[in-house]
């Protein structure tokens, strides 16, 4: 299914629903935008007395972006004609929800969460019979009948591929009539995309897809399935989840040097699979875990073959001499709660593979209390077998992306938050009395739909820890210190390209470096898992932030990223508009369009913000010369508050 929308009065409204079974393909165009609400309502109605029927009975419905665009208007309006019935919502996104119609009941869901892509590029990863085709979405008149729209109505296109869509008129384009044609397209597209996509996991896994609602759920059903052993991961909830998840900090994304020297290169490095290559090569928290106190390491049962294996809370001291801190803190900051690597001491929760890598460097650890577990190498056959199917096909076959992006993914499973919250859609009768019911102060947030109608979010009141993530069909499996090894791991491999005296580190993301050097052969390679592989080589780039940068490689293309700005204000931007901000106070500011989403209203609004983009040292203290940003030095701090930012 597709819904469709133009922007009145700087709000979304969906004037067009289309839906496709592979068979049928059908289309709801708005009678009029006179009396809106009551004639988006009548669209929608006239979809649901065809799709709620028995033919349909129990049928997922998927929608592509449905938890960040349709789900938004669908909610309210699905809410007035039938019975919305346990919405599942998970940090504000709608993942999926029931409908009852007719006496006929379908579950919506949303395929980007199984699918994490664009339409456009799923198309290609498929392979599909039709390929996604243009639509000037910024046009609002749908009663427009002449010629093609000016480019200035298209987005993400080239000005080739606008001609080339041009030339396909010869007589007047409709708006009503291409609307059509384009999102019954989109309902085909996807219906072939989730077809391939399940036939190919059943015929591989023996599990359906329709029976998991988000990747990471497909993905752990096929570890459980297969390779998981009985009783080997547990759990992890309470107080014992809390304290791991103190030092769960996720990867390291710092700026060192901001700008490169003249006539000078730099090498960008990607990991193969960073965090799939750890899950393979290491082991991992499994079984019941023991509280201890003091100095676990200083019992005589331990030896330097058998060292305690878990998790620490330390008095962490870091050796004043680093140029490039490897253990990472949440640190309190003007701006906020941020992951900094200082230098200096306090005290945290570290994984204790971790804390014996960074002894190696001259940081030393006074072990307070924690907890010790098992460990096994519970990933190295899946990952080993995903690998596999991703070197034994092309890219351009399904199955290469499909092992991409379960081999990815299983992680993320580990670390989801336990506390699950359940929804559900009341009148207002009902939830004033549920309201007063309500002695166990549950209720988390109400919000009033406009139509007499609250969706109402409470603690999940399900005795037993069935997660609805999975429909209740198996327990959590949700264990933080699987989570936080990963990412561990992961820091501990990222940690061998720091403080090394033979180059110059300018970057580092998660797992990626920008470095003045190329690396030896023997750490390089395009198809074997955890080494690096060569992603490009600059002759100009500044850095002034995490996620802010831009570069221009020796091919002359420039590449620009800033963190929450949007495509159209990045596309304005040169790295001589970004070296300019190396000037100290200066700053840019781009008017940019962002969309704010409303459940209340049924609606996403467009409006227009003032993005104001400057250096700031949140995670690093920065160098001026001049008042130029030359460098940065790392914050020296103690229990957790700077005591050292002087140049």
């Amino acid at each position: 299914m597709d819904l469709e929308t133009i922007v009145i009065n700087n709000k979304h409204v969906p004037y067009l629903l289309c839906w496709s079974d592979g068979k049928i393909t059908k289309s709801y165009f708005i009678e009029s935008l006179n009396n809106k609400e009551k004639n988006i309502l009548n669209m929608i109605t006239r979809a649901m007395n065809d799709i709620c029927i028995r033919k349909y009975k129990n049928y997922k419905v998927y929608l592509h972006n449905f938890f960040k665009f349709d789900g938004y208007f669908l909610v309210k309006y699905l809410s007035d004609i039938g019975f919305v019935d346990n919405p599942i919502i998970n940090k504000g996104k709608i993942i999926s929800l029931k409908f009852t119609y007719n006496k006929y009941t379908i579950t919506f869901r949303d395929s980007y969460l199984l699918l994490p892509s664009s339409l456009r590029n799923l198309c290609k990863s498929f392979n599909t019979e039709s390929q996604k085709d243009i639509f000037p979405y910024l046009l609002s008149d749908i009663n427009y009948i002449g010629e093609v729209p000016d480019f200035k109505y298209f987005s993400n296109i080239s000005l080739e591929d606008y001609n080339k869509y041009k030339e396909l008129y010869s007589k007047n384009w409709n708006f009503k009539e291409e609307a059509i044609k384009y999102c019954k397209l989109d309902c085909i597209t996807l219906y072939q995309i989730i077809s391939k996509f399940n036939s190919l996991i059943f015929n591989t896994f023996s599990l359906n897809i329709n029976n998991y609602p988000t990747l990471p759920s497909l993905t752990f059903a096929i570890f459980k399935s297969k390779y998981l052993k009985e009783d080997e991961v547990h759990m992890l909830s309470g107080q014992i989840a809390k304290d791991i998840r103190k030092g769960y900090t996720g990867g390291s994304v710092d700026m060192y040097i901001p700008l490169i020297e003249k006539d000078s290169k730099i090498f960008i490095y990607d990991i193969n699979s960073l965090f799939p290559s750890q899950m393979f090569l290491y082991k991992f928290p499994v079984g019941t875990p023991t509280f201890f106190t003091g100095d676990i390491t200083k019992i005589p049962s331990y030896n330097s073959e058998e060292k305690p294996f878990g998790f620490f809370y330390c008095k962490i001291t870091a050796p004043n001499y680093l140029e490039h801190p490897i253990i990472q803190t949440h640190f309190k900051t003007n701006e906020g709660i941020r992951t900094v690597s200082p230098l200096g001491a306090w005290e945290d929760m570290i994984f204790s593979e971790e804390m014996y890598n960074a002894m190696k460097i001259g940081y030393k650890f006074e072990i307070l209390w924690g907890y010790t577990f098992e460990s096994d190498n519970i990933f190295s056959e899946i990952i080993s077998d995903l690998y596999k199917i991703r070197l034994e096909y092309s890219k351009s076959d399904p199955m290469n992306y499909i092992a991409k992006i379960l081999m990815n993914s299983l992680y993320g499973r580990f670390g989801m938050d336990d506390n699950f919250t359940y929804s559900d859609i009341m009148d207002k009768k009902d939830y004033f009395k549920y309201e007063k019911l309500d002695k166990n102060n549950s209720i988390l947030d109400v919000t009033e739909l406009n139509n007499n109608k609250f969706l109402v979010t409470s603690k999940n009141p399900k005795v037993e820890l069935d997660t609805i993530l999975d429909n209740g069909t198996e327990n959590h499996y949700i264990n933080i210190g699987i989570a936080s090894a990963i990412t561990a791991y992961s820091r501990i491999h990222m940690s061998k390209f720091k403080n090394n005296s033979n180059y110059k580190l300018f970057y580092t993301d998660t797992d990626s470096i920008y470095i003045s050097k190329e690396l030896p052969e023997e750490l390089v390679s395009s198809t074997i898992l955890g080494k690096m592989k060569l992603e490009g080589i600059c002759v100009d780039a500044v850095f002034l932030a995490p996620k802010v940068y831009g570069y221009k490689d020796i091919n002359g293309k420039t590449t620009i990223k800033v963190k929450g700005l949007s495509k159209e204000g990045i596309d304005k931007l040169s790295l001589d508009d970004l070296k300019q901000l190396l000037v100290k106070d200066s700053k840019i500011e781009s008017d940019q369009k962002k969309w704010y989403r409303s459940i209340t209203d049924g609606n996403i609004s467009v409006l227009n913000q003032i993005y104001t983009l400057k250096v700031t040292g949140n995670k690093r203290r920065l160098i001026y010369k001049n008042d130029i940003l030359i460098n940065t030095k790392p914050f020296i701090i103690n229990d957790k508050v700077i005591i050292e930012n002087n140049d």
